[in-house]
């Protein structure tokens, strides 16, 4: 199984456009300590020919420039894509507003959570994915399932979703519920366990506001896990001067110290560890900061745009 990140940055991207942050600086003079990123997405494929993509990012337009095996084949139709499902792991805007950008009559199937689908059902400018072409099939949370394309065909992928403790997205926050979540339901976050026929497995977890002992144990010596790096320290947004936002408001958790994910996830045996969906406040985005180092040091590697993972 092959997986390719093609968006490694956290929404906004990496510079995010009205940055300007020492980080995003260094981006935009083109420092050689900081490289670029697009907003959070994954693509995954059993056998090179169909691909899934995991969320939609705003950036998905530029992130098939990008990749080859994403744009149709030179000796395909007119109009073609090798992308047959996408799967989306939240409602987050950095995860469906590239849905916006499929939306040429060309056939694929979206996977989503009942939660999402609603989310997708309420708002009409998602109706520019024809029905008659595009089709919505729902996952349920603790499913495991073959994913197949338009036609019933399977595409050599397997997914099993699983609850994650994450936020409802910004934009359905419900204020009055501040002390529920903002109105968090299940089905809002999902983790999911990626695996193919042809051999290989991964968990993905670009969202996650905590680490449980549930959580942990389905980890547990996971040949590759891709998690949630957003933030480096819970308040790094507010201690940078440009948001007043801590990370577990945001509904995601933090890498450093105690009870972050490097700590909670050191000792699961988990064999590759790939941290993705990285905010442009987060200083493992310097090539040359400490903060990388300790990263790299304790065994993670840091996700860029491109990385592709063999399993």
């Amino acid at each position: 199984m092959r997986l390719k990140i093609i968006g490694s940055a956290a929404g906004g991207g990496f510079p995010q456009w009205n940055c300007n942050y020492r980080l995003s600086r260094g981006a935009w003079d083109g420092e050689a300590n900081f490289r670029a990123r697009t907003q959070s997405s994954l693509a995954a494929s059993a056998n090179g020919n169909d691909w899934i993509l995991f969320n939609a990012s705003p950036d998905i337009r530029q992130q098939i420039a990008a990749t080859p095996d994403l744009q149709p084949r030179v000796d395909g139709p007119l109009r073609s894509t090798p992308i047959r499902a996408v799967i989306l792991t939240n409602a987050d805007v950095d995860h469906i507003a590239g849905l916006l950008s499929l939306r040429e009559r060309e056939p694929f199937v979206v996977y989503a959570t009942r939660r999402v689908l609603d989310v997708l059902e309420s708002n009409s400018i998602f109706n520019v994915l024809d029905r008659e072409v595009v089709q919505r099939r729902e996952l349920a949370v603790g499913e495991r399932i073959d994913i197949v394309d338009v036609n019933g065909k399977p595409v050599g992928i397997v997914v099993e979703t699983f609850a994650v403790p994450g936020k409802v997205a910004l934009f359905l926050e419900d204020q009055s519920k501040a002390g529920e979540g903002f109105g968090t339901k299940q089905g809002d976050t999902i983790g999911l366990h990626i695996s193919s026929e042809s051999g290989g497995a991964a968990f993905y977890v670009p969202g996650c506001a905590g680490i449980d002992d549930t959580l942990k144990k389905r980890l547990a010596n996971a040949d590759c896990l891709l998690f949630d790096g957003t933030v480096f320290t819970d308040d790094e947004m507010i201690t940078a001067g440009v948001g007043i936002k801590t990370g577990a408001r945001m509904g995601h958790m933090y890498i450093s110290g105690e009870g972050g994910s490097l700590e909670a996830l050191a000792d699961l045996g988990i064999k590759k560890r790939i941290y993705v969906h990285i905010n442009n406040t987060n200083p493992i985005l310097d090539a040359a900061s400490p903060e990388h180092a300790a990263v790299v040091a304790a065994g993670w590697k840091i996700a860029f745009d491109g990385m592709e993972v063999r399993l």
